[in-house]
């Protein structure tokens, strides 16, 4: 007889390679083609809703690893919210307007020129579709469910409509207003941009000192006194109307040589060293509110710049005194307001200087500075040029220095509704925490928002002008306009002309004549996205307002939660989401930016194609993505390790329970040996852990808790003396069975605790696994936790009872390298212990040489007359030698009663016993 045909060796066709780029897009495939997102929405239909809203990626380009961190764990969440008794829809968007489009067509070769402005749109849409195509099969490739047959796009006309209705109703509250204010302006886009859109990089600016000579005094300052300011921006000279000082500073007048000079107190000392001046003396300290309204002559051009107070002035650098160009600058702006200053800005959309700085039109901004310094020297005004290396915004998609300028914009107002905006900040739960405090503070310290650009590719301003120039913005134009674009897209504004697109027969006391024209610049893309709430939360019937979760990379704090908060307050007057998580930016594994220059990008596309999209998953799991994250090929590899193990684990689980079916051969608990028990607790315990860890967002305590489990608990403890029971056993024996018990409810759990995010995995499994009624494992439910009596007593029992045994494995191993052992089943094990582990090891009703597979055990006395030979530890000593006997050729163990029986001389009593019964 072949022993080996009586030993019940693992069987499974689960394979031990993943070839999971292979596999995986034929597990897609199938998912498709059963429609499992239809399926597992209509298993929960019924359920309470959570909803994770989508932040709408910007639909141009593939997708970077930036894109597989959100979107992952944005999969995760959905995942496991539908498998823990929630109704969780996952509705996918897209971003699809702005100037990144135009750019990519003006690249093809695209000329707009040549073109109207309707058909360049229609190209932009067509441009659009192609990338959300692209994009989408790049997201379906990760693993990522959700509805990608009817996502929401942000040029689709009901969505417009939406947004529509979101501005006419700011509008109608008195939120939106025009107005001529500086804005950042990006001469390289030729339009303006939001907060949202602005990057700082360091930028080289001349800085220069300028004195102003004072005209008339008003009895504080005698005329020829020189006040001085301090810039970096010299272009902005011409634009300066005004001097502003603050109401509760001293300044001081100095005499240098002869010249007088004003300047802060406390800046003196810094202006002294800066200027080279030799010994100055302090003629007179006055207030700055002395000052007020003293005129200085502006030191190019005829006419006064008047010394104003305003709050904004600082001793923090400069001179105390603030050059002061209302057309170029926002305090410069609100200040200049009180004091009715005009509002100059002689730059054109280009950045070009206009006629309005004379001397100096048809020069670009920048190029402006140096002769407009040379003009300050020639004048006597400059008193120092130097250079310095400074932060300056810059437009965040050309990567080009932005200036500020004042121009006719919409705005939104914030201040109207501020306090309501901090509130729902407080209302909201963030994680991490300090979210809260970075949005408040953003929102408590910005301007209003400019929601205009000077575009094409966007939605319309549905603003009409009436012939006198009012602006006409009513509640039934808004209707009007929103049914038009619901109806035709908003390329209908672009089509029609302003009478064709107001109400049939609309009059208006401007317009005598029924004359009217529309406004051209188009909506901030934050605004689009910044309406989903209303275009999609509120419409969809399967999605709800305020959605559960927004969850983002953290620069959207500045971006998609601020526009959200700012149109969802505005219209309902709370925010559009009860939770806002985020997450950190994918750097490589030396924690540098990936970009092209370096050369150390890595695509998901490329992880995916080599390594599989499991992986890549498993890797969003082992991160703290809550701040910046490093991805490289070494982190890679140790990640596929791990998965590795957890995959080894999953096919000796299936391999075991061939011939389980959990319907007849489970053993229930009451009835289970003790080990087998402690088991199914730890099992419990990690159930516990990880739902727990689910809840609260913390998928790298998943990562480790799982691997520790498969590891420590299975691979190194249960499993591996569970062979001697699994292999060498009769079928149907109780202990095998018991054990069998507690593997199947460990697969089992272990699949659905992994499923959302080893999705492709856990659903590989599922086919494998003996006994499931449905078709995937994403159509069933989280494992749940159970109290089980008696655990904490059993678990200090046994995790004493595995210190031991760690002990035991120890000395073991120092015996094989002392050749004194080969496999430890060769090995008999004495133990000189304490009383109290003595009383542990009787306590144990299950085989202990099985438990520490070895062939031979026993109990040689206490600690004290532990020979000279033992391992001594600090609760017990350990002799390990060979064991007398000779080798079972069944079951390997070494046995003084091998050849018993005469049938099976090589043979143990219990091999013989099992081949008799069940071979013979």
């Amino acid at each position: 007889m072949n022993y080996k045909d009586t030993l019940l060796m693992p069987k499974t066709e689960f394979p031990m390679r993943g070839n999971l780029p292979k596999r995986e897009p034929e597990m897609q495939e199938k998912w498709e083609e059963t429609n499992i997102y239809k399926k597992v929405q209509e298993r929960n239909d019924g359920k309470p809703l959570f909803v994770l809203h989508d932040g709408p990626p910007y639909a141009n380009g593939d997708l970077h690893m930036g894109h597989a961190l959100n979107k992952v764990l944005k999969d995760f969440i959905v995942r496991y919210k539908s498998m823990s008794g929630f109704n969780a829809p996952y509705v996918p968007g897209w971003d699809t307007h702005g100037l990144p489009i135009e750019q990519a067509l003006t690249k093809k070769g695209v000329n707009r020129k040549e073109m109207t402005v309707a058909e360049f749109r229609k190209l932009c849409e067509e441009y659009a579709y192609g990338q959300i195509d692209s994009q989408r099969s790049q997201f379906k490739q990760l693993g990522v469910r959700g509805d990608w047959v009817n996502p929401y796009i942000t040029m689709k006309p009901e969505y417009e409509a939406e947004q529509i209705k979101v501005f006419g109703d700011m509008a109608n509250k008195g939120y939106i207003y025009k107005g001529l204010k500086p804005v950042y302006w990006s001469p390289s886009s030729e339009s303006a941009l939001a907060e949202a859109e602005i990057e700082y990089q360091d930028k080289r600016s001349p800085s220069i000192y300028v004195g102003f000579s004072v005209k008339e005094g008003n009895g504080v300052l005698e005329e020829g006194t020189q006040i001085i300011i301090w810039t970096t921006t010299p272009w902005t000279i011409p634009s300066n109307l005004a001097i502003t000082v603050h109401a509760d500073l001293a300044y001081v007048v100095v005499d240098v040589e002869g010249s007088k000079y004003v300047v802060s107190e406390d800046l003196l000392e810094e202006v002294t060293s800066v200027l080279e001046w030799n010994e100055p003396k302090v003629v007179k300290t006055v207030k700055g509110s002395e000052l007020e309204l003293v005129k200085a002559q502006h030191p190019l051009y005829d006419r006064e710049s008047l010394v104003i107070l305003g709050e904004h002035v600082t001793t923090d650098s400069g001179t105390g005194c603030v050059h002061t160009a209302p057309g170029h600058g926002e305090d410069d702006y609100l200040v200049g307001k009180k004091y009715g200053l005009d509002v100059l800005c002689p730059v054109n959309d280009k950045g070009v200087m206009t006629e309005e700085a004379p001397g100096f039109e048809g020069l670009f901004y920048d190029a402006a500075n140096k002769p407009i310094t040379e003009k300050l020297q020639e004048a006597g005004a400059l008193l120092k040029l130097d250079f310095i290396k400074h932060s300056y915004p810059h437009d965040w998609r050309t990567k080009k220095p932005v200036i500020f300028r004042a121009t006719p914009q919409w705005f939104a107002s914030i201040d109207a509704f501020r306090e309501d905006l901090l509130q729902a900040v407080k209302d909201t739960k963030w994680v991490p925490a300090w979210g809260e405090t970075r949005l408040f503070n953003m929102v408590r310290d910005r301007g209003d928002w400019c929601i205009s650009r000077q575009r094409a590719w966007g939605v319309p301003i549905p603003v009409f002008y009436a012939e006198n120039g009012e602006e006409i913005i009513t509640e039934e134009t808004i209707a009007h306009v929103s049914e038009l674009f619901r109806q035709h897209g908003s390329n209908i504004w672009f089509e029609k002309s302003a009478k064709e697109l107001l109400p049939e027969g609309f009059t208006h006391e401007g317009s005598p004549n029924g004359e009217f024209s529309k406004e051209q610049d188009i909506m901030d893309v934050w605004f689009d996205s910044g309406s989903s709430h209303q275009s999609v939360l509120h419409q969809r019937e399967d999605l709800q307002r305020p959605a559960d979760l927004y969850l983002e990379g953290s620069d959207q704090y500045r971006g998609w939660f601020n526009s959200s908060l700012t149109t969802g307050v505005a219209v309902t007057g709370k925010a559009p989401y009860k939770g806002v998580l985020s997450h950190g930016f994918v750097n490589d594994g030396e924690g540098r930016k990936m970009s092209k220059s370096i050369g150390n990008i890595v695509t998901p596309d490329k992880v995916i194609k080599q390594s599989g999209a499991d992986i890549l998953r498993l890797w969003v799991a082992s991160v703290d993505y809550q701040a910046d994250v490093r991805f490289s090929d070494a982190i890679l590899k140790q990640v596929s390790e791990v998965y590795r193990k957890i995959r080894n684990t999953y096919r000796f689980l299936l391999g075991n329970l061939a011939d389980f079916n959990p319907a007849k051969d489970a053993v229930s608990y009451e009835n289970l040996r003790e080990v087998d028990q402690f088991m199914l607790v730890k099992l419990n315990e990690l159930i516990k852990n990880v739902r727990s860890a689910y809840e609260s967002y913390d998928f790298s305590s998943i990562y480790t808790s799982v691997n520790n489990f498969c590891t420590l608990d299975l691979s190194s403890f249960y499993l591996d003396f569970a062979k001697d029971v699994l292999y060498i056993e009769a079928e149907d024996n109780y202990e095998r069975r018991a054990m069998q018990t507690v593997l199947h409810e460990s697969l089992v759990a272990l699949t659905k605790l992994m499923s959302p995010i080893l999705s492709h995995t856990a659903d590989e499994v599922w086919t494998h696994m003996p006994s499931q009624q449905e078709e995937s494992v994403q159509l069933t439910d989280m494992p749940e936790y159970k109290e089980i009596p008696d655990s904490k007593e059993l678990l200090s029992k046994w995790e004493a009872f595995l210190n031991l045994r760690d002990n035991v494995l120890k000395a073991l191993e120092e015996a094989r390298n002392e050749k004194i052992i080969g496999k430890s089943l060769t090995a008999k094990v004495t133990l000189y212990v304490n009383e109290e582990t003595k009383n542990l090891l009787q306590s144990v009703k299950e085989d202990l040489k099985q438990l520490f597979i070895v062939s031979a055990f026993e109990i040689g006395g206490s600690l004290e007359e532990a020979p000279e030979n033992a391992l001594k530890l600090e609760n017990n000593a350990i002799v390990v030698e060979k064991a007398e006997g000779e080798t079972c050729e069944r079951c390997w163990t070494v046995s003084t009663e091998i050849g018993r029986d005469a049938d099976h001389p090589g043979l143990c009593p219990r091999c013989t016993d099992v081949v008799k019964k069940h071979y013979s």
